[in-house]
């Protein structure tokens, strides 16, 4: 992936406070133009989307203390996941680690008019759907449902995302997709909610692979 894609993603932000719903919305653009740029035109995404990109690294740590954390050191990003969890939220936390790394040098201005004690919880939110976003992306979910593939777990497999995903994206996205008898949907992103509750700067990545 070129050097200047991660470039092109954060031009499309406004340099200025954004308000949630905007900023929910520049996440959804960001996504897609990501896709777009590294020529990805069908499911399920590949985790090269974020590991082509230059002066970045993903490691994975078992045991690790939450799904997933970044760290700019050395000249470069680090991505630690935790590998002792299902693929499947490995994915999302990458994805989600991505979005705190795109935004990371205009944080403070983009979320500064974000509630102090919600802050935190807000921009957590907003990183679970760029994750929702650019591995569930809008068009693609609506063409399968389309093509006749609307159980909820039929369409996770396809996505390569967990059924509780793909539950919480079919609702933002406004369709109902009918579970399998006997399945559970939770409508929850597959982050407990002490993860999505806490600061980023809460997890230190570790400088050693277990």
């Amino acid at each position: 992936m070129s050097k200047n894609h991660i470039a092109v993603v954060r031009d499309l932000v406004p340099q200025r406070p954004l308000l949630y719903e905007e900023a929910l919305r520049y996440a959804e653009l960001q996504a897609d133009r990501l896709l777009e740029l590294a020529k990805i035109t069908h499911p399920a995404v590949p985790e090269s989307v974020v590991t082509n990109l230059p002066r970045l690294e993903v490691r994975r740590y078992t045991p690790f203390p939450t799904s997933g954390a970044s760290h700019f050191s050395e000249g470069k990003w680090l991505i630690a996941i935790n590998g002792a969890e299902p693929e499947t939220r490995q994915r999302f936390s990458l994805a989600h680690e991505l979005k705190h790394i795109i935004d990371h040098a205009g944080s403070d201005l983009y979320f500064s008019n974000f509630p102090s004690q919600e802050r935190a919880q807000m921009i957590e939110r907003i990183c679970d759907y760029f994750a929702g976003c650019l591995l569930m992306p809008r068009w693609w979910i609506t063409a399968a449902h389309n093509n006749g593939t609307d159980y909820v777990h039929d369409l996770a497999a396809m996505f390569g995302v967990s059924p509780s995903a793909m539950t919480v994206r079919l609702s933002q996205i406004g369709i109902a997709g009918p579970t399998r008898r006997c399945a559970t949907s939770p409508d929850t992103w597959p982050y407990p909610r002490a993860m999505r509750q806490r600061p980023r700067s809460h997890t230190k990545v570790p400088q050693t692979i277990h």
